[in-house]
């Protein structure tokens, strides 16, 4: 029987599953570097960037906070943090709709969390906090997947491996993908499919995105009063192309609004 799962009410199998990009870190935190003020990560999770980023910055007397839906995830940012020995302002909130009555000289949102906001007004609703919670001169850095028309194109039904893991209960857990893209939303209804000896498919964790085409991100920013001023292939900041994997995406606001 198959169970389906909330993936963002378990931490512990968030953070088995869900390995951070390569250089995802050195890449957040040379943009910290080079910002000032505070930062402020939206759709934080367990913390993996928060805690790190905020060990290295308190070194310079600045200060890291966190925003996230799901309160599974930030119970494990706090523990990550307590354990770390690191202040970090936790907030439960939607990057949508949220008020944090101050400014930040950087906002970020990494590992392809903005493209759960699946419509447009979805993401102009959380640009426009961006902008309102962005200090004059701001910082606004985000990654996600560059769309691979062979991979959205793919049967509903297609299974592809996605990652193999032991468990020390079940053993060897075998997880599997499915995409069902649809064009006219560009949004992706898929999910990750977990099979086990003598338990196939046992689990089944849905995952929707917003799918935003290279052409179609400048346009979609400017529209809402943000600059794209760079965009690299990966976090090594490699010239980005039609075969990159991801947006890796540097912006500041082109208006100022008062908080």
């Amino acid at each position: 029987m198959t169970v389906d799962h909330d993936l963002y009410t378990d931490a512990d199998l968030y953070d088995r599953i869900v390995a951070p990009p390569a250089e995802s870190l050195d890449f957040y935190l040379a943009v910290a570097q080079g910002a000032s003020g505070e930062v402020l990560e939206l759709a934080c999770g367990t913390g993996r960037l928060t805690v790190p980023l905020a060990l290295a910055l308190a070194r310079d007397g600045r200060h890291v906070a966190g925003l996230d839906l799901a309160p599974a995830m930030l119970d494990a940012a706090r523990r990550k943090a307590a354990d770390a020995g690191v202040a970090i302002e936790l907030t439960i909130g939607d990057m949508r709709r949220f008020a944090l009555e101050r400014r930040f000289g950087m906002i970020f949102v990494a590992f392809n969390s903005l493209l759960h906001l699946t419509t447009n007004d979805a993401l102009r609703e959380c640009f426009a906090c961006v902008r309102t919670h962005l200090a004059p001169g701001g910082i606004f850095a985000f990654d996600i997947f560059n769309p691979s028309v062979r991979l959205l194109a793919r049967l509903p039904d297609e299974r592809s491996t996605v990652m193999r893991f032991l468990d020390a209960e079940l053993g060897a857990i075998h997880v599997e993908t499915t995409i069902d893209y649809d064009a006219a939303t560009q949004v992706s209804r898929g999910a990750w499919i977990f099979s086990a000896p003598g338990r196939p498919d046992y689990l089944r964790v849905p995952l929707h995105l917003r799918s935003i085409f290279p052409q179609e991100l400048p346009v979609l920013l400017a529209a809402n009063q943000l600059e794209l001023v760079e965009r690299h292939g990966d976090f090594g900041r490699e010239p980005f192309t039609s075969d990159s994997p991801r947006q890796v995406c540097i912006c500041r606001a082109t208006s100022t609004r008062e908080a």
